[in-house]
């Protein structure tokens, strides 16, 4: 089936990890790197990329550990925004190759600050990108300042376009158009997620139309350059509702080219592992 070579979303956690007091779940059990490599060997996928998770905060131990262990792998980090130059160069040394905003369920904090503005500018400078999950509707408020950062910006989860508004809405407009500025990627991942289903209520099958629009959207109005996929495994909170074929097949559905799912797979490859 000509599976992709990048997995360029998911999560790796132990069984003892701090979990955040904030945290909106808390997985039941862990799925350690071994598992989660275990799973793509079993789908023929060569390489994964592992996002920073909000639910256990600023603690990326184990995820470092494991980047260092096994190189097939890449990472982004959820940092406080004070983080200095040196933390950042080792962090980029051991495989992270990104810092991750995850800015949904929350107030959004002032991204024009000083210490935001400096970590921006430290992560340029790094050759690393700024990962950033938002609601839809707020990219107006979000994209004018990390563009101006002049760092890379991969949004996730197909930008999570508002519901109601699909893809006509205001903020996934504004992905599009920063998209074609040159210096913004955007995941096909997590398509369960593009609802805000309650974890353990199974799909929304909204989500699907909303995902297969988005993706249509996006293959032409950004195309493969500027896009990658992902899995969003071990689909946390989702567990019980989705495999790891059902992602595989929802790209195929995407995109049933296989000469244009291997180009998508050319931009992991030089995104995450040049």
């Amino acid at each position: 089936m000509n599976p992709p070579l990048v997995d360029a979303h998911a999560h790796i956690y132990s069984a003892n990890m701090p979990v955040s007091s904030s945290a909106w779940f808390r997985p039941g059990q862990a799925f350690t790197a071994e598992q989660y490599l275990a799973v793509l060997d079993a789908h023929g996928i060569q390489f994964g990329v592992i996002a920073g998770i909000s639910i256990f905060g600023y603690y990326n131990d184990y995820m470092i550990q494991q980047l260092r262990k096994h190189r097939r792998l890449r990472g982004t980090a959820i940092v406080p925004p004070t983080t200095d130059l040196y933390t950042l160069e080792r962090m980029k040394a051991d495989g992270v190759v990104g810092v991750r905003l995850q800015l949904t369920r929350q107030e959004l904090p002032d991204l024009a600050g000083d210490d935001y503005r400096l970590l921006f500018r430290r992560i340029a400078d790094l050759g690393m990108h700024i990962e950033v999950v938002v609601e839809g509707p707020r990219w107006p408020q979000v994209l004018p300042i990390l563009e101006s950062s002049g760092a890379n910006i991969v949004i996730d989860h197909f930008a999570h376009p508002d519901p109601q508004a699909g893809i006509d809405c205001t903020g996934f407009q504004a992905v599009l158009r920063s998209v074609q500025r040159g210096k913004t990627w955007v995941k096909l991942s997590a398509p369960f997620r593009l609802t805000w289903a309650a974890p353990g209520q199974g799909r929304d099958p909204q989500s699907l139309t909303l995902a297969h629009q988005a993706a249509q959207c996006l293959l032409h109005n950004a195309g493969v350059e500027r896009l990658v996929w992902g899995s969003d495994c071990p689909f946390i909170g989702h567990e019980s509702s989705v495999t790891y074929a059902d992602m595989l097949d929802e790209l195929n559905q995407w995109v049933p080219d296989a000469q244009v799912r291997r180009k998508l797979s050319d931009t992991a490859l030089k995104l995450y592992f040049s």
